[in-house]
């Protein structure tokens, strides 16, 4: 059976026979994620969350399709560990702009991106070629979507490569998870309240918080709270496709009328 939701998948003859509403774009990162974890961390939790979502909300309207995932991001501030690739947000900007001016020509104008690497910020963007092009882009970052439950399912908040990551990763790929030599992520907290309390933000240089670049414990992870997150993350977001895709665009989209 053809993943016609799969553009790396379908061909020719099948794309012209399906029409299309709704574009999902995985991004992500390739870097350092503690000890434990693979580099392709961030990419490889992206991809199966854009790809698992597409092929439920697929089978609900049949017009979404998935592209094939970006698997770099703004990471200058990680360089000091070993083979993180840096993309700047210009680089990226760009290329995601040729992505979108392309599935305009193709007569595709809902757009989601489903981000997964926190460094990277699209707002700029979306908002500027949404100014130029007759297009809708939509922002999702996707480790974000089951905030609301997450104190149910995890016993710590964490930040990078803890509880949270590792549990994603044992559930999806527990074969590239190495926790005997985990760090247990304690870090270097901000010296200033201002930082401490979130008013004032700034860029965390990661070899300045540890060695080890992780920040949170991953000691209490299971596959168990991997897969609860992520039905939780994967079921709304599909949820949203479909809507998405069977949403008509009037002169108020995407407002109510």
């Amino acid at each position: 059976m053809i993943d016609e939701w799969d553009l790396t998948a379908v061909s020719l003859h099948r794309l012209r026979q399906r029409r299309y509403e709704v574009a999902v774009l995985p991004v992500a990162a390739t870097e350092a994620h503690n000890l434990h974890l693979p580099e392709g961390n961030d990419f490889r939790q992206t991809t199966h969350v854009a790809q698992r979502c597409c092929r439920t909300a697929w089978e609900r309207c049949r017009s979404v399709i998935c592209l094939p995932g970006i698997p770099y991001g703004v990471d200058c501030n990680l360089m000091a560990f070993p083979l993180t690739i840096h993309m700047s947000q210009a680089t990226l900007d760009a290329v995601v702009r040729d992505v979108v001016v392309s599935l305009h020509h193709h007569d595709i104008r809902k757009v989601v991106i489903i981000n997964g690497h926190g460094g990277n910020d699209f707002a700029p963007l979306i908002r500027q070629v949404q100014s130029d092009l007759d297009v809708h882009v939509f922002l999702c970052n996707w480790w974000q979507v089951g905030h609301d439950g997450y104190e149910a399912i995890f016993d710590a908040p964490d930040d990078h490569a803890g509880e949270f990551e590792t549990s994603v990763a044992l559930a999806l790929y527990p074969e590239l998870v190495d926790l005997e030599v985990a760090d247990a992520g304690d870090a270097r907290p901000f010296r200033f309240e201002a930082l401490r309390k979130g008013w004032v933000r700034t860029s965390r240089e990661f070899a300045r918080v540890n060695r080890h670049c992780g920040i949170g414990d991953p000691s209490r992870a299971s596959a168990e709270k991997g897969r609860k997150y992520l039905d939780v993350v994967c079921e709304r977001i599909s949820a949203f496709l479909v809507e998405l895709a069977e949403a008509r665009i009037d002169e108020h989209f995407p407002h109510v009328p």
